[in-house]
């Protein structure tokens, strides 16, 4: 399969990431600690877990060529570290997209504890997109309980920004 036709889900994926980055890079410390009932965790947690899933999911399917976050950079990393992660891995995510894909290929996860995950690489890659979905969204509702208008990062948002979509107007009826 020709990994362009996912290019589009992809760069919304990195796009919508450094958006929500780039509205908590605003935010205080304190307001970084808010979370909402129902969601990962704190705003910065919840972004850190997403950057980081984000990398390893790089590591596994571009074979290695993107290190996965250590534990201790997890734990730690600010706003503007998680950014420039994302940045490198929208353009890791580009080069791994530019390869001949077949969505049916098994990948291994080898864990650290001798146990292995077998899946798609279809249902790997739609993985991706529906974790950073799920986070971002997270992110979003404990924005709004501190009173933050997030930020509107849905697809046709993307593709309105980046000319993938054009809206016209109904014609003039007096025409």
């Amino acid at each position: 399969m020709d990994g362009r036709l996912l290019r589009d889900a992809f760069a919304h994926h990195v796009w919508a990431t450094l958006t929500v980055l780039d509205t908590c890079a605003e935010l205080d410390p304190i307001q970084l600690e808010a979370s909402a009932p129902g969601t990962f965790g704190p705003i910065v947690e919840t972004l850190r877990h997403l950057v980081s899933a984000d990398t390893s999911y790089l590591w596994l399917l571009s074979g290695g060529e993107v290190e996965p976050m250590d534990d201790a950079t997890e734990a730690t990393a600010d706003i503007a570290t998680l950014r420039a992660t994302m940045v490198a891995d929208g353009e890791a995510w580009m080069r791994v997209l530019d390869r001949d894909l077949d969505p049916d290929l098994i990948i291994v996860r080898h864990r650290d504890d001798g146990s292995e995950g077998h899946a798609a690489l279809g249902i790997r890659l739609a993985q991706v997109i529906h974790h950073g979905t799920d986070h971002r969204s997270q992110v979003c509702t404990a924005l709004t309980t501190l009173g933050v208008t997030p930020p509107e990062i849905d697809v046709w948002d993307y593709a309105l920004r980046h000319d993938r979509m054009t809206d016209v107007p109904p014609p003039d009826p007096a025409a």
